[in-house]
């Protein structure tokens, strides 16, 4: 398996459920695509993202010397948070970040992460699917004090909708409804289920543990 993406949360998740996943990242420019897809739905939005991630990572891989002898998935996947009706992905900036949790907190949003599945096999494409899940987040009741504390320690800047589950952010999430691995970036249950599409069985590509003394 190659997952095509540089969050190390999502190589986490990953390796946590029993896969070695080897990392090529991808460079597209998400800014132009996003661009081009100017009032597409906020569902196909993640998906086409991972799905040029997902070209980007295959022309790699299928221009390697050994790719005519090889069976390869490749996983890639884009994470949104929807917020009355916008899309946001990563701050960047601490104001961006800061203002945003201030729209964020005491409410809801929508976390969207597309997935895209392709397998690669004898340097050909041999199959692909793709899908989005979305999980509703709640956020904590939370002062400008915390916020500003939150923001200052640089994590929400690089993340999607400028909060974590599994990290410092978890404090300020009040509860979720829907799969906990997506909203970390990578949805275990999507995953199982697309790999499934491409002939794919997930226990397959588990790393074998050696025998127990």
């Amino acid at each position: 398996m190659v997952l095509g993406s540089a969050s190390p949360a999502r190589l986490k998740v990953l390796r946590d459920a029993g896969l070695d996943p080897e990392v090529v990242v991808s460079y597209v420019d998400e800014d132009a695509i996003l661009a081009e897809l100017a009032g597409a739905e906020p569902a196909e939005v993640v998906v086409r993202l991972a799905a040029a991630k997902a070209a980007e990572v295959c022309a790699t891989i299928v221009g390697r010397d050994d790719s005519s002898t090889t069976d390869t998935v490749v996983l890639t996947c884009d994470s949104m948070l929807l917020l009355e009706g916008e899309l946001s992905g990563k701050p960047h900036t601490a104001d961006v970040a800061r203002a945003q949790w201030r729209r964020m907190r005491g409410g809801t949003g929508e976390l969207l992460t597309g997935h895209h599945v392709t397998r690669i096999t004898g340097g050909a494409l041999a199959g692909q699917a793709s899908r989005t899940a979305s999980t509703t987040i709640h956020f904590s009741e939370i002062d400008d004090a915390t916020i500003d504390a939150y923001v200052a320690t640089g994590e929400p800047l690089s993340v999607a909708g400028a909060f974590t589950l599994d990290s410092l952010g978890g404090w300020f999430v009040d509860r979720i409804d829907g799969d906990p691995s997506s909203v970390v970036g990578i949805g275990l249950p999507t995953v199982r289920e697309l790999l499934a599409a491409v002939g794919v069985d997930v226990t397959a590509l588990w790393r074998h543990a050696g025998p127990t003394t």
